[in-house]
C-alpha cells in the first residue's frame, strides 16, 4: 500500500513542468476527495 506522501508525488510528478501551485493544489484535493469517498462508500456511511 502506498503512503500518502508516496501517492502525492505520484500524482505531481505524472503533471506537466509547465504546472502551477494552484492545480497542483487542487489535483491533490481532488485525490484526497476521491479516496475519502471510497472510504465512507466502503463502510456504508453516509456522512
Amino acid at each position: 500500500m502506498e503512503t500518502i506522501k508516496q501517492e502525492a508525488i505520484d500524482a505531481i510528478s505524472k503533471m506537466p513542468e509547465q504546472t502551477n501551485m494552484d492545480e497542483i493544489m487542487y489535483r491533490l484535493y481532488v485525490i484526497d476527495k476521491i479516496k475519502k469517498g471510497r472510504e465512507v462508500a466502503g463502510r456504508g456511511d453516509e456522512r
